[in-house]
């Protein structure tokens, strides 16, 4: 770690070989575990577990008692929200184990997503740009770009704007935001940004 421009508190472990980005904040009893990348202005609160070699973008908040375990990528301005979790092995069983990476799959939460309290990203998934996981979901396949996901399984239930407002389409696919103003377009499949 460079010279220190970033608050630690004092009941919080951060291991060697730790990169951690100007402004970031780690509360207590937190643990940042080697190799890992914090990057600028994140949050982390209470109880927060960050695996080996975990990438995490800028401006991210991490609410309480979440473990963001190796093999996960958090993109710029993600939110997880309270005791949501992270897996990163599908088939774990304590009598044959699978430690090291080689066994861990891949999980991206793309830029903006939001995930509720509670919820759950089964470990392999992509979860897309500004998508939102409502509290308590289950989510076992990628979600799209700006979708709002419930239930368990995970299920499509509605679309939201990059600022988090719930999108309603017209009779040609299209909504506005109300906060920023901005264009998205809904093809029956997916939802696109087309603010020119």
């Amino acid at each position: 770690m460079s010279e220190k421009n970033f608050y630690v508190n004092e009941y919080a472990v951060v291991d060697d070989n730790v990169e951690i980005g100007e402004g970031t904040k780690i509360w207590h009893f937190s643990h940042v575990q080697s190799g890992a990348k914090l990057g600028k202005k994140c949050v982390l609160g209470q109880n927060v577990n960050v695996g080996n070699n975990v990438v995490i973008g800028d401006f991210v908040k991490i609410q309480n008692n979440v473990s963001v375990y190796e093999g996960v990528i958090l993109e710029d301005y993600v939110f997880c929200g309270p005791s949501m979790v992270f897996t990163n092995i599908s088939d774990p069983r304590s009598k044959y184990p699978q430690v090291g990476a080689q066994y861990y799959k891949k999980t991206v939460v793309k830029e903006g997503a939001s995930l509720g309290a509670n919820s759950t990203i089964v470990c392999g998934n992509t979860i897309g740009r500004f998508a939102f996981v409502g509290a308590g979901a289950v989510v076992t396949k990628d979600i799209p770009d700006f979708a709002l996901v419930v239930g368990n399984p995970a299920r499509i239930s509605g679309w939201f704007s990059e600022a988090g407002e719930k999108l309603k389409f017209d009779e040609n696919g299209y909504a506005i935001c109300s906060r920023t103003n901005k264009k998205y377009y809904f093809d029956g499949k997916i939802v696109t940004d087309v603010t020119e």
